[in-house]
């Protein structure tokens, strides 16, 4: 089971005790009606649950439990047996407010004292102590009541404010001002008409947000229904902040009240109503749900509207089981950074609210995976952020997601769409934990090859980078890589989808914070088509190579530019060094790597040049640090995966010996080695220095020389000055060994082979140097071959490779005797024509004499 719930309260548990050890007027009447009698009417912002049972003699009583104190308080009692619908109290519980329908005969209405007598009445309770009751409304339709709550305290008995919402569409603000007598009671002071506002009218569904203290509500148009948000402020104030026009048809079957309280004897009309909800997060994310009825009955189909994208998802599913009870519609959830559609018995399905692009980010859970625990095929809501509250039994859960149960489903997914769901749920809900990223590690060293549509270890380093660094800033999220992929043209079994733009939400107010004005800035990325705020390596790569090239043409830029990169990369490693105190077991670090330095630093550079574009409100100083952190958690990721295979193979931290033959976990580390190089070149990430040295020999020591060699040449394998000092210096002068020691020397850069050809006493080096030295003139005489007419050039071409370099050099010379003028290089054509005969009769003796030996054994 993927969500894992926690009961935070429970009436039976919390609740019944409580109430058994009461007085008689206060106790229920039998234990056995509690389940039809006591029940949640509303839960506060705060956290407060305000619930109502029958006491002795048929009265209604209203009680509260804080969860705070784990204490339950009895707030009043009506002397009538009534159905509490809808109940709220003020935030200083000076004040309750109870919606009631009358359930006594006529002959009772007649003795009534409060007149006229209707269906429903809203009564204002003063409750500190029972001063006064006051009627607020007497209809005859349903009430609802929710009284606000500021986001910052305030002083005692300030001035409560109030919303009603009526089923004839409308809804209304009161504002209630209170003081104290007699240092004790309470009074409202404006006793006549309270002062009320007009919020808004007209409305077909409303939803409150008890957390951010938000109405949503939907007014029709003529050709779209809008959606309308007001935002509540502390200082009473409220504004019109939000309007989008919906491009969902939305049938009119009465109000819907979403979070406004619940009375489980409702239930069948409340499931004939719109099933539809709106959830945010603080990342700016808006996002609208609705489900309606399908056609074929063992079909369900919901929509998702992403309208922080401007588009939205509607997906079709197909019920697998028809063993279970059919359930009327989907249970809408708000995990946070997830939207989770839920149908018990068939699937749970978590949408990433955050990159909703690609449905590979999203988990659809089927069969165990998906059912939870402890949740009843009754009507649920989510009023808060990872919480349930089962309506009909009376008990809030805490929701998480059960991190063993993720990894699980990690390591038992067949489809690459599950696998990345699963990581990047991993990344995003347990956040920076070193001991889940090491999980992940090892299934990666185990799954490298299972996965065909992404790199596991590209994927990897880029989400948890980005789930990791995009918390601490702003807008970061935006300029930041989230994954690997560009594209996802997979599909999901048992589910279809379908993508549809939406019409943008418009926002009424400027200058506005918090969520707001994250939400403004994805609306603003979405209407300028800003995708490519996310930092590209194309430039990196295109610039790596070229600083590469450089070096190897000997024409480096200014002195001061190349400082500054070196300078980066020290920056980098020294951040590095300050977060791993402990000695690590991989021998990396070990050398001046001037290649991968080289990249650590001008990736430093650009990220640095593109966050500052996007991020000048931040300052040039956290930006340095955020640039510091990203490239050292880089480099910290590929050591760590270093880490993991080295303990998993148990491979000893000692310096390799390159005269011995490699072990079956040296070949597996090897392999690992090579798919990390693979990632890291593919994303142009920089690797940490060492990483080429102790790949290279981990290499020589598990291939053979021709497949070393050919990884060589095609760039897998990357010679470097230690390993290449190491080989001459450990490895004698047998013949196996100088075939060995002669490839890697004609193999290495020339930089590198200056450096190192002195280690080795041997006759080959001789022939090597004379070889590249006859090489340098004859790359300078054919530059000058190309000058002449092409029919002064040799026309005929011979397969004896020193004749054709003799004949271009005499060609040249005769050249310079019909061009005096030319200027003139001093050229030993004896010694060329010597060095070159020397060196093709070495190279056929040594064919001569193995074809004589082979002759010997044949013999």
């Amino acid at each position: 089971m993927l969500l894992q719930l926690s009961a935070e309260f429970d009436l039976q548990r919390d609740v019944v005790p409580w109430l058994a050890a009461q007085g008689p007027t206060a106790a229920l009447d039998t234990f056995e009606e509690s389940a039809e009698t006591l029940y949640i009417v509303n839960v506060e912002r705060n956290g407060k649950i305000i619930y109502t049972w029958k006491g002795g003699g048929r009265t209604t009583c209203i009680g509260l439990y804080d969860p705070l104190s784990k204490q339950n308080e009895h707030l009043y009692t009506f002397e009538k047996d009534l159905r509490i619908i809808s109940c709220s109290i003020n935030n200083e519980k000076t004040l309750l407010v109870a919606v009631s329908f009358l359930q006594s005969t006529k002959e009772e209405r007649a003795n009534q004292l409060l007149q006229p007598v209707s269906n429903c009445l809203t009564l204002l309770i003063e409750i500190h102590p029972v001063n006064n009751v006051r009627v607020l409304k007497a209809v005859d339709t349903c009430i609802r009541v929710q009284f606000l709550y500021p986001l910052v305290d305030r002083s005692p008995f300030p001035e409560s404010h109030l919303l009603l919402v009526s089923e004839d569409k409308y809804i209304e603000q009161f504002h209630i001002h209170v003081v104290t007598e007699d240092h004790h009671k309470v009074v409202i002071q404006n006793s006549g008409q309270l002062p009320r506002d007009r919020v808004a009218d007209d409305l077909i569904w409303a939803q409150w947000d008890k957390t951010e203290q938000r109405l949503f509500y939907i007014v029709p148009k003529e050709s779209r229904n809008l959606l309308r948000c007001v935002q509540f402020y502390p200082d009473e104030n409220f504004n019109l902040i939000l309007e989008a026009l919906l491009d969902i048809p939305l049938r009119d079957t009465g109000l819907k009240f979403v979070h406004f309280g619940y009375y489980c004897q409702d239930q069948e009309i409340e499931t004939r109503s719109l099933n539809l909800e709106v959830f945010t997060n603080k990342t700016g994310s808006f996002c609208l749900c609705y489900s309606q009825a399908s056609d074929i009955p063992k079909e369900v189909t919901y929509s998702v509207s992403f309208l922080h994208k401007g588009y939205s998802k509607t997906f079709t599913v197909a019920l697998q089981r028809t063993d279970f009870p059919q359930v009327k519609e989907v249970a809408f959830l708000n995990l946070d950074y997830y939207v989770a559609v839920y149908l018990p018995g068939h699937f749970l399905h978590l949408l990433n609210t955050q990159h909703p692009d690609l449905i590979c980010y999203n988990l659809f859970l089927t069969g165990e995976d998906a059912r939870i625990s402890m949740l009843p095929n009754s009507a649920i809501q989510s009023p808060f952020k990872s919480a349930i509250w089962d309506c009909c039994s009376g008990r809030m859960f805490a929701v998480t997601i059960n991190e063993g149960a993720l990894l699980q489903f990690l390591w038992n997914s067949k489809l690459d769409s599950d696998r990345l769901a699963a990581l990047h749920c991993a990344l995003l809900h347990v956040r920076n934990t070193t001991d889940m990223e090491m999980q992940i590690i090892q299934w990666i060293s185990e799954n490298l090859s299972a996965c065909y549509t992404f790199d596991p270890i590209q994927e990897f380093i880029i989400a948890s980078l980005y789930w990791a660094m995009c918390p601490e800033t702003s807008k970061l999220d935006k300029l930041l890589p989230y994954t690997s992929l560009l594209y996802w043209n997979g599909i999901i079994p048992g589910i279809t989808c379908v993508t549809e733009i939406v019409s943008l939400p418009e926002l009424k107010v400027q200058n506005c914070k918090g969520f707001w004005e994250k939400l403004n800035l994805n609306l603003e990325c979405v209407k300028y088509a800003e995708p490519h705020l996310h930092y590209n390596n194309n430039v990196l790569r295109r610039d790596w190579y070229k600083l590469l090239s450089e070096e190897k043409a000997e024409e480096r830029r200014a002195t001061t530019y190349l400082r500054n990169i070196f300078e980066n990369a020290k920056k980098v490693l020294s951040n590095l060094a300050a977060w791993n105190l402990e000695e690590r077991l991989v021998p990396l670090f070990q050398e001046e790597d001037y290649q991968q330095r080289l990249l650590m630093g001008l990736m430093v550079a650009q990220l640095k040049d593109h966050l500052i574009r996007h991020l000048q409100y931040i300052g040039k100083k956290k930006i340095d640090q955020i640039v510091l952190d990203y490239v050292s958690k880089l480099l910290d990721l590929i050591c760590r995966i270093m880490e993991a295979i080295w303990r998993k193979y148990n491979l000893q931290s000692c310096v390799l010996c390159l005269d011995e033959r490699g072990s079956a976990a040296e070949f597996a580390a090897f392999h690992m080695m090579s798919r990390i190089l693979e990632a890291a070149s593919g994303m142009c990430m920089p690797l940490p220095p060492g990483f080429h040295t102790l790949h290279m020999e981990l290499g020589v020591r598990c291939l053979p020389l021709h497949t070393l060699l050919h990884y060589i040449d095609n760039g897998v394998l990357q010679l470097t000055e230690i390993c290449a000092t190491k080989l001459l210096k450990d490895l004698d002068n047998s013949e196996k060994n100088e075939q060995l020691k002669f490839s890697i020397f004609t193999r290495l850069p020339e930089a590198v082979g200056h450096k190192v050809s002195q280690l080795w006493n041997h006759p080959i080096i001789s022939n090597c140097i004379a070889r590249n030295y006859v090489e340098l003139l004859f790359d300078k005489l054919r530059d000058r071959q190309h000058n002449r007419p092409a029919a002064d050039r040799l026309p005929v071409r011979v397969e004896f490779l020193p004749l054709n370099y003799l004949a271009d050099m005499l060609a040249e010379v005769e050249d310079r005797g019909l061009n005096p003028l030319e200027e003139e290089d001093n050229v030993n054509a004896k010694f060329v024509e010597e060095t070159a005969l020397k060196h093709t009769t070495m190279l056929l003796g040594k064919t001569l004499l193995k074809k004589d030996q082979s002759n010997r054994i044949v013999k």
